[in-house]
Protein backbone atom coordinates (compact mmCIF):
# COMPACT_ATOMS: atom_id res chain seq x y z
CA UNK A 1 0.00 0.00 0.00
CA UNK A 2 1.65 2.99 -0.90
CA UNK A 3 2.21 5.57 1.79
CA UNK A 4 0.85 8.85 2.10
CA UNK A 5 2.74 11.81 2.05
CA UNK A 6 2.88 14.42 4.92
CA UNK A 7 1.18 16.92 2.17
CA UNK A 8 -1.71 14.56 1.73
CA UNK A 9 -2.04 13.87 5.33
CA UNK A 10 -2.56 17.71 6.26
CA UNK A 11 -6.22 18.49 6.89
CA UNK A 12 -7.70 21.85 5.13
CA UNK A 13 -6.91 24.48 8.07
CA UNK A 14 -6.99 28.04 8.05
CA UNK A 15 -3.94 29.54 7.38
CA UNK A 16 -2.92 33.16 8.31
CA UNK A 17 0.46 34.45 5.89
CA UNK A 18 1.72 37.75 7.06
CA UNK A 19 3.82 39.26 4.30
CA UNK A 20 3.34 38.68 0.70
CA UNK A 21 5.99 40.06 -1.11
CA UNK A 22 8.14 37.92 -3.23
CA UNK A 23 8.52 35.08 -1.20
CA UNK A 24 6.00 34.70 0.81
CA UNK A 25 3.13 35.78 -2.00
CA UNK A 26 4.09 32.16 -3.66
CA UNK A 27 4.65 30.34 -0.43
CA UNK A 28 1.06 31.70 0.38
CA UNK A 29 -0.07 30.83 -2.97
CA UNK A 30 0.93 27.30 -2.52
CA UNK A 31 -0.95 26.62 0.58
CA UNK A 32 -4.03 27.64 -1.16
CA UNK A 33 -3.44 25.24 -3.70
CA UNK A 34 -3.03 22.81 -1.19
CA UNK A 35 -6.69 23.22 0.26
CA UNK A 36 -6.03 25.52 3.12
CA UNK A 37 -7.83 28.14 3.36
CA UNK A 38 -5.17 31.12 3.25
CA UNK A 39 -6.44 34.68 4.78
CA UNK A 40 -3.40 36.93 3.40
CA UNK A 41 -2.44 40.16 4.80
CA UNK A 42 0.46 42.78 3.72
CA UNK A 43 1.17 46.12 3.56
CA UNK A 44 0.80 46.10 -0.70
CA UNK A 45 -2.50 45.99 -1.85
CA UNK A 46 -1.07 44.66 -5.59
CA UNK A 47 0.52 41.80 -3.29
CA UNK A 48 -3.18 40.93 -1.51
CA UNK A 49 -4.91 40.66 -4.75
CA UNK A 50 -2.43 38.64 -6.26
CA UNK A 51 -2.73 35.66 -3.25
CA UNK A 52 -7.03 36.26 -3.67
CA UNK A 53 -6.76 35.63 -7.60
CA UNK A 54 -5.34 32.55 -6.66
CA UNK A 55 -7.81 31.34 -4.36
CA UNK A 56 -6.60 32.69 -1.17
CA UNK A 57 -8.39 35.53 1.08
CA UNK A 58 -7.84 39.43 2.22
CA UNK A 59 -7.55 40.00 5.80
CA UNK A 60 -8.46 43.60 6.99
CA UNK A 61 -5.65 43.82 9.51
CA UNK A 62 -3.38 41.59 11.42
CA UNK A 63 -5.76 41.13 14.53
CA UNK A 64 -8.36 39.64 11.88
CA UNK A 65 -5.90 37.55 10.51
CA UNK A 66 -4.36 36.18 13.84
CA UNK A 67 -8.12 35.80 15.48
CA UNK A 68 -9.39 33.51 12.67
CA UNK A 69 -6.45 31.52 12.12
CA UNK A 70 -5.22 28.03 12.89
CA UNK A 71 -2.23 28.38 11.59
CA UNK A 72 0.31 31.72 11.14
CA UNK A 73 3.13 31.99 8.82
CA UNK A 74 5.15 35.10 8.41
CA UNK A 75 7.97 36.40 5.87
CA UNK A 76 8.95 39.44 6.98
CA UNK A 77 12.09 42.10 6.39
CA UNK A 78 13.82 42.62 9.72
CA UNK A 79 13.81 41.10 13.41
CA UNK A 80 11.88 44.42 14.53
CA UNK A 81 8.89 43.78 12.20
CA UNK A 82 8.79 40.28 13.76
CA UNK A 83 8.58 41.93 17.09
CA UNK A 84 6.24 44.19 15.83
CA UNK A 85 3.87 41.77 13.98
CA UNK A 86 3.89 39.21 17.02
CA UNK A 87 4.40 41.45 20.46
CA UNK A 88 3.12 44.76 19.75
CA UNK A 89 -0.27 45.75 21.23
CA UNK A 90 -3.18 44.17 18.85
CA UNK A 91 -0.60 41.55 17.26
CA UNK A 92 -0.70 38.23 16.98
CA UNK A 93 -0.16 37.27 20.27
CA UNK A 94 -3.07 39.71 21.59
CA UNK A 95 -5.19 38.20 19.21
CA UNK A 96 -4.86 34.44 18.48
CA UNK A 97 -6.02 31.86 20.66
CA UNK A 98 -4.05 29.86 23.04
CA UNK A 99 -2.97 26.42 20.97
CA UNK A 100 -2.69 28.62 17.55
CA UNK A 101 0.75 27.20 15.50
CA UNK A 102 3.08 30.27 14.68
CA UNK A 103 5.78 29.75 11.50
CA UNK A 104 8.47 32.58 10.70
CA UNK A 105 10.38 32.16 7.86
CA UNK A 106 11.67 35.56 7.86
CA UNK A 107 15.48 35.72 7.72
CA UNK A 108 16.18 37.96 11.12
CA UNK A 109 18.35 37.95 14.22
CA UNK A 110 19.15 34.92 16.59
CA UNK A 111 18.07 37.19 19.54
CA UNK A 112 15.08 38.55 18.18
CA UNK A 113 13.60 35.13 17.34
CA UNK A 114 13.89 33.46 20.55
CA UNK A 115 12.69 36.42 22.20
CA UNK A 116 9.05 35.90 20.30
CA UNK A 117 9.36 32.30 20.56
CA UNK A 118 9.36 32.71 24.38
CA UNK A 119 6.94 35.47 24.35
CA UNK A 120 4.66 32.79 22.25
CA UNK A 121 4.99 30.20 24.67
CA UNK A 122 3.82 32.26 27.50
CA UNK A 123 0.33 32.34 25.55
CA UNK A 124 0.12 28.59 25.06
CA UNK A 125 1.18 28.74 21.40
CA UNK A 126 3.68 26.52 19.61
CA UNK A 127 6.43 28.20 17.42
CA UNK A 128 8.95 27.40 14.74
CA UNK A 129 11.34 30.25 13.57
CA UNK A 130 11.74 28.66 9.58
CA UNK A 131 13.50 31.03 7.56
CA UNK A 132 14.25 29.26 3.96
CA UNK A 133 16.94 28.73 1.17
CA UNK A 134 16.06 28.93 -2.26
CA UNK A 135 15.02 31.91 -3.82
CA UNK A 136 11.82 32.71 -5.31
CA UNK A 137 12.16 30.17 -7.92
CA UNK A 138 12.31 27.78 -5.04
CA UNK A 139 9.01 29.65 -3.35
CA UNK A 140 7.30 29.62 -6.43
CA UNK A 141 8.03 26.34 -7.44
CA UNK A 142 7.35 24.92 -3.39
CA UNK A 143 11.22 23.07 -3.46
CA UNK A 144 12.42 25.74 -0.41
CA UNK A 145 14.82 24.58 1.93
CA UNK A 146 13.70 25.28 5.32
CA UNK A 147 16.09 25.26 8.78
CA UNK A 148 13.96 25.23 11.31
CA UNK A 149 14.61 26.02 15.38
CA UNK A 150 11.84 25.28 18.22
CA UNK A 151 10.50 22.37 20.26
CA UNK A 152 10.41 18.77 18.56
CA UNK A 153 6.56 19.00 19.34
CA UNK A 154 6.22 22.26 17.07
CA UNK A 155 8.20 21.24 14.47
CA UNK A 156 5.83 18.33 13.95
CA UNK A 157 3.45 19.90 13.79
CA UNK A 158 5.04 22.43 11.45
CA UNK A 159 6.43 20.36 8.77
CA UNK A 160 2.84 19.30 6.95
CA UNK A 161 3.16 23.08 6.07
CA UNK A 162 6.39 23.75 5.38
CA UNK A 163 5.97 19.80 3.34
CA UNK A 164 4.01 21.97 0.83
CA UNK A 165 6.10 24.82 0.62
CA UNK A 166 9.85 22.62 0.68
CA UNK A 167 11.42 20.32 -0.54
CA UNK A 168 13.72 19.52 2.27
CA UNK A 169 13.24 20.18 6.00
CA UNK A 170 15.59 20.09 8.93
CA UNK A 171 14.94 20.32 12.36
CA UNK A 172 18.06 22.18 13.26
CA UNK A 173 17.60 22.39 17.24
CA UNK A 174 15.69 24.66 19.45
CA UNK A 175 14.16 28.27 19.22
CA UNK A 176 16.80 30.23 17.09
CA UNK A 177 18.82 27.53 15.55
CA UNK A 178 16.84 27.94 12.28
CA UNK A 179 17.86 31.24 12.12
CA UNK A 180 21.68 30.35 13.33
CA UNK A 181 21.55 28.02 10.39
CA UNK A 182 20.41 30.73 7.74
CA UNK A 183 23.13 33.21 8.93
CA UNK A 184 26.02 30.75 8.56
CA UNK A 185 24.50 28.95 5.20
CA UNK A 186 24.15 32.47 3.62
CA UNK A 187 27.90 33.71 5.24
CA UNK A 188 29.41 30.53 3.60
CA UNK A 189 27.60 31.33 0.44
CA UNK A 190 28.82 35.06 0.36
CA UNK A 191 32.21 33.89 0.98
CA UNK A 192 32.08 31.55 -1.42
CA UNK A 193 30.83 33.65 -3.98
CA UNK A 194 33.45 36.33 -3.90
CA UNK A 195 35.95 33.41 -4.20
CA UNK A 196 34.92 32.36 -7.53
CA UNK A 197 34.67 35.76 -8.79
CA UNK A 198 38.27 36.11 -7.87
CA UNK A 199 39.41 33.01 -9.49
CA UNK A 200 37.42 34.19 -12.62
CA UNK A 201 38.67 37.92 -12.63
CA UNK A 202 42.54 36.70 -12.38
CA UNK A 203 41.34 34.38 -15.20
CA UNK A 204 40.97 36.66 -17.43
CA UNK A 205 43.88 39.16 -16.19
CA UNK A 206 46.07 35.85 -17.17
CA UNK A 207 44.05 34.91 -20.70
CA UNK A 208 42.53 31.98 -19.21
CA UNK A 209 39.48 31.16 -21.15
CA UNK A 210 36.46 31.51 -18.41
CA UNK A 211 34.59 27.66 -19.96
CA UNK A 212 37.74 26.68 -19.18
CA UNK A 213 38.54 27.92 -15.75
CA UNK A 214 34.77 26.29 -14.72
CA UNK A 215 35.37 23.37 -16.92
CA UNK A 216 38.69 22.79 -14.69
CA UNK A 217 37.29 23.85 -11.40
CA UNK A 218 34.16 22.44 -11.36
CA UNK A 219 35.96 18.82 -11.37
CA UNK A 220 38.87 19.87 -9.47
CA UNK A 221 39.13 20.68 -5.79
CA UNK A 222 38.01 24.24 -6.29
CA UNK A 223 34.40 22.64 -7.04
CA UNK A 224 31.96 24.41 -4.63
CA UNK A 225 28.43 25.36 -4.99
CA UNK A 226 28.84 29.09 -6.41
CA UNK A 227 31.09 27.58 -9.30
CA UNK A 228 28.69 24.26 -10.28
CA UNK A 229 25.25 25.96 -9.45
CA UNK A 230 25.45 29.59 -9.68
CA UNK A 231 28.66 30.46 -11.86
CA UNK A 232 29.38 34.16 -11.69
CA UNK A 233 30.67 35.09 -14.97
CA UNK A 234 28.28 34.39 -18.71
CA UNK A 235 28.59 31.16 -20.48
CA UNK A 236 29.82 28.20 -18.22
CA UNK A 237 26.09 27.62 -16.67
CA UNK A 238 23.16 28.67 -18.78
CA UNK A 239 21.06 29.18 -15.49
CA UNK A 240 23.05 31.64 -13.94
CA UNK A 241 21.72 34.88 -13.45
CA UNK A 242 24.96 36.08 -15.35
CA UNK A 243 23.36 35.27 -18.32
CA UNK A 244 20.08 37.28 -17.41
CA UNK A 245 22.42 40.68 -16.83
CA UNK A 246 22.58 40.03 -13.00
CA UNK A 247 18.56 40.22 -12.44
CA UNK A 248 17.85 37.93 -9.01
CA UNK A 249 17.88 35.33 -8.03
CA UNK A 250 19.24 36.08 -4.65
CA UNK A 251 19.85 40.19 -4.59
CA UNK A 252 23.34 41.78 -3.37
CA UNK A 253 21.44 43.60 -0.74
CA UNK A 254 19.93 40.44 0.62
CA UNK A 255 23.32 39.06 1.26
CA UNK A 256 24.59 41.82 2.55
CA UNK A 257 21.33 41.78 5.10
CA UNK A 258 22.26 38.44 5.93
CA UNK A 259 26.11 39.01 6.19
CA UNK A 260 25.44 41.88 8.56
CA UNK A 261 23.44 39.33 10.56
CA UNK A 262 26.18 36.97 10.77
CA UNK A 263 28.58 39.97 12.43
CA UNK A 264 25.87 40.42 14.75
CA UNK A 265 25.80 37.01 15.53
CA UNK A 266 29.21 36.49 15.78
CA UNK A 267 30.32 39.78 17.57
CA UNK A 268 27.71 39.12 20.97
CA UNK A 269 28.83 35.18 20.89
CA UNK A 270 32.65 35.77 20.87
CA UNK A 271 33.37 34.00 17.31
CA UNK A 272 35.65 35.32 14.98
CA UNK A 273 34.52 35.17 11.16
CA UNK A 274 37.44 37.33 9.42
CA UNK A 275 36.38 36.03 6.48
CA UNK A 276 32.90 36.79 6.83
CA UNK A 277 33.22 40.45 7.97
CA UNK A 278 35.60 41.16 4.93
CA UNK A 279 32.84 39.50 2.76
CA UNK A 280 30.33 42.35 4.40
CA UNK A 281 32.68 44.76 3.39
CA UNK A 282 32.72 43.89 0.25
CA UNK A 283 29.25 43.88 -0.44
CA UNK A 284 28.28 46.79 1.75
CA UNK A 285 30.87 48.83 -1.22
CA UNK A 286 29.48 46.68 -3.91
CA UNK A 287 25.89 47.75 -2.92
CA UNK A 288 26.65 51.86 -1.92
CA UNK A 289 27.57 51.97 -5.57
CA UNK A 290 24.68 50.87 -7.42
CA UNK A 291 24.69 47.12 -6.79
CA UNK A 292 21.89 46.70 -4.26
CA UNK A 293 19.20 45.46 -6.56
CA UNK A 294 21.73 43.59 -8.88
CA UNK A 295 21.79 39.49 -8.22
CA UNK A 296 24.45 38.67 -5.42
CA UNK A 297 26.68 37.17 -7.68
CA UNK A 298 27.54 40.59 -9.46
CA UNK A 299 29.89 40.97 -7.19
CA UNK A 300 32.17 40.07 -10.07
CA UNK A 301 31.52 43.03 -11.76
CA UNK A 302 32.60 45.21 -8.58
CA UNK A 303 35.86 43.13 -8.43
CA UNK A 304 36.39 43.53 -12.50
CA UNK A 305 35.88 47.41 -11.42
CA UNK A 306 33.31 47.54 -14.12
Amino acid sequence: MRKESSREKTMATTVGFIGLGNMGGPMAINLAKAGHRVLGFDMSKAAIDALVAEGGEAASDVAQLASEADVVVSMLPAGKHVRQVYMGEGGILDNAKAGTLLIDSSTIDVDSARAVSAAAADKSMPMVDAPVSGGVAGAAGGTLTFMVGGEDSAFEAAKPYLDIMGKTIVHAGGAGTGQAAKICNNMILGISMIGVSEAFVLAERLGLDAQKLFDICSTASGQCWSLTSYCPVPGPLPTSPANRDYQPGFAAGMMLKDLKLAQEAAHSSGAATPMGAEAASLYSLFCNQGGESLDFSAIVKFLRGS
